[in-house]
């Protein structure tokens, strides 16, 4: 029993320092949430047109009688839903138009070589 008791004093300072550390994390990882490799920011203001139009569809199909089958099949083999149409099919991300893209693992890669001056 004393032999617990000593371990336990000595570990008093660890315990404030682990504590420390916890909170220092908390509080870094609430100050600067998910930093996105090189990715693109948007503008806020930007594609606020192609929203707008598609809530007045929305509203548009919302208001009037449930569409039929073929309807509905004719809209969404437009693009990506029946209301979305193919509003930004050319912004997503797909396998067809991202083969030159460099994945993340490649950007991580590369900077840790930066970092540690180790090239593979």
């Amino acid at each position: 029993m004393k032999n617990m008791t000593s371990v336990l004093s000595l570990l008093r300072p660890v315990r404030f320092l682990i504590v420390a550390f916890t909170c220092a994390l908390i509080l870094v990882s609430n100050a600067f949430p998910a930093f996105a490799i090189e990715s693109y920011k948007s503008d806020p203001t930007e594609a606020t047109t192609q929203l707008l139009e598609t809530q007045k569809k929305t509203d548009e199909i919302g208001r009037s009688a449930p569409p039929g089958l073929k309807k509905v099949q004719e809209e969404s083999n437009k693009g990506l839903n029946e209301v979305q149409g193919d509003a930004d099919i050319d912004k997503m991300k797909r396998p067809d138009n991202s083969q030159g893209a460099t994945s993340v693992e490649d950007e991580v890669e590369n900077l840790l070589e930066k970092v540690t001056g180790n090239k593979k």
